[in-house]
């Protein structure tokens, strides 16, 4: 049991900060609703009409292009741990992995995924 002490402490402090958080809120936050504050907001988007109604496709793209261009961090890290033990080798396979990388933005850049405002006023 001497191994789990740390762990439970761990979660008694998470769980008792989440507790002391919303009880100091609801004791000493401001109390002013209006019918703006408790109206739904999602995505910048007014809430209005059916909520079943179909969403623009780029905004999956922008949003899948998104995880795949964020996840890069995830390899970024285990990598700079490495370095020294991956040596020059290490080097240059973040180079081309960065470089597929930028081809990846390049050809999203140009098909223009990212360009979310109409090109009227332009």
């Amino acid at each position: 049991m001497e191994g789990w002490l740390p762990i439970v402490i761990m979660i008694a402090c998470g769980v008792g900060l989440g507790v002391v958080g919303t009880a100091l809120s609801q004791l000493v936050g401001p109390r002013s609703p209006t019918p703006e504050k408790g109206a739904p907001y999602e995505c910048g988007v007014p809430p209005v009409g059916d909520a079943r109604e179909r969403q623009s496709v780029k905004f999956y793209l922008v949003a899948m292009i998104f995880l795949l261009f964020d996840i890069e961090v995830a390899f970024l890290y285990p990598w700079a741990m490495a370095l020294r033990d991956l040596g020059w080798v290490g080097f240059f396979q973040i180079l081309v992995f960065f470089g597929l990388l930028l081809t990846g933005y390049i050809y999203v850049w140009r098909k223009g995924v990212l360009d979310w405002g109409s090109q009227e006023g332009l």
